[in-house]
């Protein structure tokens, strides 16, 4: 005879992969994060580098005017837009790059973390938010001494910082789910009252 599958142990396994797909409660989807991080790291970077081209827009506004033939303006005019331009993009690109990274690891050290302690709470963005902080202070340029400094301020600071952003994340979760368990209650107890009226009215509808 073959080997007769549990249904308990089959509904467990289908209830444990939703939750692996959908995440653990409280967690933040990496692909969303890391793209919102990207759009705004780019949105960061472009307006920084264009405010700073304001006093060199001046300073080619100086040359336009002691300048009184049309071709050399029409070339000055040229290379600076072309050069802001250039600045933009690049600040674009920096930024969104850099604050993606940021993001993306952030948010998946927070799933690996939830993912390997069963259970996700302000530890794990604090424990997220002091790596990734320590991280990035390794890599910024400077001799060995500065980044062993910026590895230990990053991570005291990133656990600093991220535990109440954490702990007000997650209430904030937990009155979310709190508001919708509420609501699925009410519209239930309103779909049951409406039954019992209809099921009344078709009695007295055969009388």
């Amino acid at each position: 005879m073959g080997d007769t599958e549990n249904p308990e142990q089959g509904q467990t396994e289908m209830l444990t992969q939703d939750v692996w797909k959908r995440g653990m409660p409280g967690t933040i989807n990496w692909g969303t994060a890391t793209f919102i991080g990207i759009f705004a790291g780019m949105l960061y970077g472009g307006s920084k580098e264009a405010a700073a081209s304001v006093s060199k827009d001046a300073e080619v506004m100086l040359k336009l005017g002691s300048t009184p033939d049309k071709r050399e303006q029409y070339r000055l005019m040229r290379d600076a837009m072309e050069k802001r331009f250039i600045r933009v993009t690049r600040g674009s690109i920096v930024g969104g790059v850099r604050l993606g990274m940021f993001t993306a690891s952030f948010c998946g050290l927070q799933n690996i973390l939830a993912d390997m302690r069963g259970v996700h709470d302000v530890f794990n963005v604090a424990g997220a938010g002091s790596a990734t902080a320590a991280v990035f202070g390794l890599v910024l340029p400077g001799s060995l001494k500065w980044r062993a400094r910026n590895v230990l301020l990053g991570s005291a600071l990133g656990a600093v910082v991220c535990f109440p952003l954490g702990w007000l994340h997650l209430k904030l979760v937990e009155m979310a789910n709190e508001q919708i368990q509420r609501n699925n209650s009410t519209d239930a107890g309103e779909n049951s009252g409406v039954a019992a009226t209809i099921d009344r009215l078709e009695g007295i509808l055969k009388k």
